[in-house]
């Protein structure tokens, strides 16, 4: 029989290896990854590409917000122009990155740091190609994948032959088109087009669906599409892209809706139409590491099919989501590390699309609920009933809330209007510590502000709950006089 290992050779297993653990890309999962482990001891090295020296949590998403913010205030008649926001954003950049963990800061605080293209040689080992061609082979005992994704560059006729930008690095541009052809009428692409049409780029907003933000309810979605018409953006939705040709100066699409065929032109043409990632690219065929054209196959765990190979953010093909790279790269490093089984809870993971309004949402869509057969309730609150909202002359938008009727568990939000990503993240809270709309009712907010919206739209349980028979209980036991309130009535707001 043989006896269990000594510690003398389990400490030779360890230390044939390298390190204790290899992180693959260095944007915001890879950045996290890389500072929890060091941050626990563990000798850690960070593989970055040279585009992962300007990545991390800038490059997919904060260049849309500045340029949104900085749109505004030219749309408000402020100092604020195209080149102030580029600007501003190199200014922002340097702060965020910092914060969210700069790889000089990384480096200080003791993860080694190689810069070059990673793939695997076998299930242990990888191999990291130089920029001058030379190759590095090194081994760790646990190594985490997070490799970033592309832009997706559909497959529209002529597009090869056609230069085209993509929303990610929009401030690599000097200036602004005088207009602009936008394919993808996605959170990037609404974003994107908001913001450049108030910098005075004339916006054709192409999409071929009949709506934007289509994993929003089209109610919502709708009134930020009028607004963004009244601010002069065109939409061509429900029309598929049949070519384009172009140069540097002018761009010609046509287009296909319900069978009549119809020519944009424009001086650029830009492709909001998502990401997509490459896992072929790491060889995980000689480690053995399973995936689909999606990405790298995880369990709750973001474990891969190997014990010890863990994979996160946008190369799982599970988010494209900055915090949920975040979360992710926690994740997979608790597990590896700490060999912590903690497993990712995706029932309260809030989206938000910084237009203006904001549209934000969190949990189970009504559609949902609906095909799921799942009884529930919706509570409605109108901006124009928020004190804040009205004082900051924002009144336009609502808070709507899907609930189990008599205990209150909240099933999913939906929120349009200013402020709609700082309150969903209190909607995301409650669902996670499966805190009720009863409970949140009975918090103490200040007011004015848009937090006191929460405890608003929690008082229409209160009113839902109610019955005629109730109240007639009530009115008798107190000898009350007064009517009885309105129940039929599913626009009364207490």
């Amino acid at each position: 029989m043989l006896g269990k290992p000594s510690g003398g050779s389990q400490e030779a297993a360890i230390m044939k290896h390298e390190y204790d653990l290899i992180v693959i890309g260095a944007g915001t999962a890879g950045r996290t990854a890389a500072g929890l482990a060091v941050e626990l001891s563990a000798k850690t090295l960070l593989v970055a590409e040279e585009a992962d020296h300007e990545a991390g949590f800038c490059a997919g998403v904060l260049p849309g917000r500045i340029l949104l913010h900085q749109s505004e205030l030219a749309a408000l008649s402020r100092e604020a122009t195209y080149e102030s926001a580029r600007v501003k954003f190199h200014e922002i950049r340097e702060k965020i990155n910092s914060m969210a963990g700069r790889l000089p800061s990384l480096v200080e605080r003791g993860v080694e740091l190689e810069t070059g293209s990673a793939s695997f040689r076998d299930a242990r080992t990888i191999a990291i190609r130089r920029s001058n061609g030379a190759i590095r082979n090194v081994t760790a005992r646990y190594i985490i994948i997070a490799s970033a994704s592309r832009p997706y560059i559909p497959a529209i006729p002529g597009i090869g032959d056609t230069p085209y930008l993509t929303n990610k690095p929009i401030f690599a541009q000097s200036d602004l088109p005088e207009s602009m052809i936008i394919v993808g009428a996605g959170p990037a692409g609404t974003e994107l087009a908001q913001a450049c049409q108030r910098f005075g780029t004339a916006v054709s907003l192409v999409d071929m669906a009949h709506f934007i933000l289509p994993l929003d309810p089209p109610e919502m979605t709708s009134i930020l599409q009028k607004k963004m018409e009244e601010e002069g953006v065109a939409f061509f939705l429900g029309c598929s892209p049949e070519s384009v040709q172009g140069d540097e100066h002018r761009i010609i699409m046509r287009l296909r809706n319900q069978g009549k065929s119809m020519r944009l032109e424009a001086e650029k043409l830009c492709l909001a139409t998502g990401c997509q990632v490459f896992p072929e690219e790491l060889n995980l065929k000689k480690a053995g590491i399973r995936y689909n054209s999606n990405g790298v196959l995880v369990n709750t765990n973001c474990r891969t099919n190997l014990h010890h190979v863990y994979a996160v953010g946008e190369i799982t093909g599970r988010f494209q989501l900055t915090h949920m790279s975040d979360y992710m790269a926690r994740v997979a490093v608790s597990n590896a590390l700490l060999r912590r089984p903690v497993g990712m809870d995706t029932r309260a993971v809030p989206c938000v699309t910084y237009t203006q309004p904001e549209i934000a949402h969190v949990g189970a869509s009504r559609e949902q609920l609906e095909r799921s057969g799942v009884r529930f309730e919706i509570y409605r609150l109108p901006y124009s009933e928020i004190a804040r909202a009205v004082t900051d002359d924002a009144d336009e938008g609502w808070i709507v809330v899907y609930a189990k009727k008599w205990s209150g568990r909240i099933l999913g939000v939906d929120i349009i209007g200013k402020q709609a990503g700082e309150l969903i993240s209190q909607f995301s809270l409650a669902m996670k510590h499966r805190i009720s709309l009863r409970k949140l009712a009975d918090v103490i907010y200040p007011c004015p502000t848009y937090a006191h919206a929460t405890g608003r739209v929690a008082m229409q349980w209160y009113a839902k709950i109610r019955s005629y028979k109730l109240y007639r209980w009530i009115r008798r036991l107190f000898r009350f006089r007064g009517p009885i309130p309105d129940l039929e009535n599913p626009d009364r707001i207490i």
